[in-house]
């Protein structure tokens, strides 16, 4: 038997769930902005709101995925452990 963890793949039914459950999200929210009942500016605000923390939480999961890949397995930080 190997010891060497190989690199974990995601089934395709959870990245479907995750494509799905991103995209109804994304749909409930645009309707709601859409049927608020606000001036145009307000709606236009929240939708630009919206947007931006959607491509912040992208970059910000893609950061963390670069430190966590770039850090291979063993974290870089141990405190507990003895020397």
């Amino acid at each position: 038997m190997s010891d060497t963890p190989g690199k974990q793949q995601n089934t395709a039914a959870f990245y479907g769930q995750a494509v799905a459950s991103f995209a109804v999200a994304m749909a409930a929210t645009a309707i709601g902005i859409y049927q608020l009942s606000a001036d145009a500016w307000v709606r236009a605000f929240l939708a630009i709101a919206v947007l931006y923390l959607v491509t912040s939480a992208f970059t910000l999961s893609k950061v963390i995925r670069d430190r966590q890949e770039g850090a291979g397995v063993a974290p870089s930080y141990a405190p507990y452990e003895k020397r």
